[in-house]
């Protein structure tokens, strides 16, 4: 009986002495455990009203897929050499390890694929229109290895990527 009232006592002091610890560490220390630091609660605050203007009326994403490929057109000029120079990075960033520094589907990446990706100074590519070319970087090629670049890459870049590769020619 001595043994079990001992054992008990041990438990229950044991038991205190942690309890005690946690209750301390929560209300003296200031980083306290994760269920009682503040966090954002959004049921907490009404909803914020959308300024006027807040939502896009003329451009954005969603219009560019909506848009038929032929319709797409740059809103710049292909020529511009400020956009093939920004265009050029932009393939630096984003294409190059698939495409490959000569454009022929042999980057890093992509000459482990079976087929590479295209050639991009192909006759094939060089001469597809620029609206299809956007709508293919951006929301990929069906069936094929193109990924959907449209939540990587901003719109401008894609534009610009397309500028700099119709400035390269077809392969000789």
């Amino acid at each position: 009986m001595v043994r079990i009232l001992s054992v008990g006592l041990i438990v229950s002091t044991i038991a205190l002495v942690a309890w005690g610890v946690i209750t301390g560490y929560d209300e003296v220390l200031s980083v306290g455990r994760m269920w009682q630091t503040p966090a954002i609660k959004p049921h907490e605050n009404p909803i914020p009203v959308m300024a006027a203007g807040s939502v896009p009326v003329n451009g954005g994403e969603a219009l560019y897929r909506a848009a038929a490929a032929g319709e797409l057109t740059p809103p710049f000029s292909l020529a511009d050499t400020t956009a093939i120079a920004s265009g050029q990075t932009a393939y630096q960033y984003y294409c190059i390890h698939c495409h490959g520094k000569n454009f022929d589907g042999y980057g890093t990446v992509g000459q482990s694929f079976a087929p590479p990706p295209g050639d991009l100074r192909s006759t094939k590519v060089q001469s597809m229109p620029v609206g299809v070319l956007f709508k293919e970087i951006s929301y990929g090629i069906p069936g094929g290895r193109q990924p959907a670049l449209a939540t990587t890459v901003a719109v401008d870049d894609r534009w610009n990527a397309i500028a700099y590769v119709k400035s390269l020619g077809p392969r000789n």
